[in-house]
């Protein structure tokens, strides 16, 4: 149980059994601290912890390095880009799709390597957060993102997301994309958590609204500072 992780279970010790005053003064101290407000807290990651690795402003810096028609990238890409994420394609049937249906002077590990340069920290992104949050041992973290699994790897290998996050439900893994409500609800189903008790931080309006739609708690993202003023308001830091 997820409360029983992180808020322990000294209040079910009579205090009685406490013989030294030390032990029963933190005993009744941490007994009358109010409760964590989330047992699970998700984070979006492309445009929260990291850059965007494959939107717009992605792709229309790899038309103008490669020389390629931008409206039909842009084409190409809205009609394969959801089965990639959702896992359904591959990397080397998405790159068909969208840029290696004719020939090219380049090569696809060229082109991907291309990709993969875009991701970086986001400035002013919610990682510090993240990484006093997971320190603090007070709350289950994991994210609840829109990528590709090749692309997804990689970021949370270069980025070393592991180290702070316990789960990813990333598309590319559960079959589902947001706003889907469905992706929300999968995730709350695997938690076991109740949703006025698990918080998603997101920086795209409709993916806040998918979330609440659902009845999780949730947070538009738009800084960091920001951020912190919303969670102190919740109670969270």
């Amino acid at each position: 149980m997820l409360a029983g992780e992180i808020y322990g279970t000294l209040s079910a010790m009579p205090l009685g059994s406490l013989q030294n005053p030390d032990e029963r003064d933190r005993a009744v101290h941490e007994s009358e601290a109010p409760m964590f407000p989330f047992d699970v807290i998700l984070f979006d990651v492309g445009g929260v912890l990291l850059t965007n690795g494959w939107d717009h402003r992605e792709r229309m810096a790899a038309v103008k390095r490669f020389g390629l028609n931008g409206d039909e990238l842009e084409r190409r890409n809205a009609e394969a880009a959801g089965a990639w994420e959702r896992g359904e394609i591959d990397r080397n049937q998405y790159l068909d799709t969208v840029v290696f249906y004719e020939p090219r002077s380049f090569s696809r590990d060229e082109f991907f390597d291309f990709i993969l340069l875009q991701s970086k920290l986001l400035p002013e992104g919610a990682l510090p957060v993240l990484e006093e949050l997971s320190r603090s041992k007070r709350v289950f973290l994991g994210a609840l993102n829109n990528e590709a699994r090749e692309t997804n790897e990689f970021r949370f290998g270069k980025f070393e997301l592991r180290r702070y996050l316990r789960v990813a439900f990333s598309s590319c893994y559960v079959g589902l994309r947001k706003p889907d409500a469905a992706i929300y609800r999968r995730a709350l189903d695997i938690l076991g958590s109740a949703p006025e008790r698990t918080l998603f931080i997101d920086d795209r309006p409709e993916n806040v609204a998918g979330a609440v739609a659902v009845g999780m708690k949730a947070i538009r993202f738009t800084g960091e500072a920001t951020l912190r003023e919303e969670l102190g308001r919740l109670g969270v830091c």
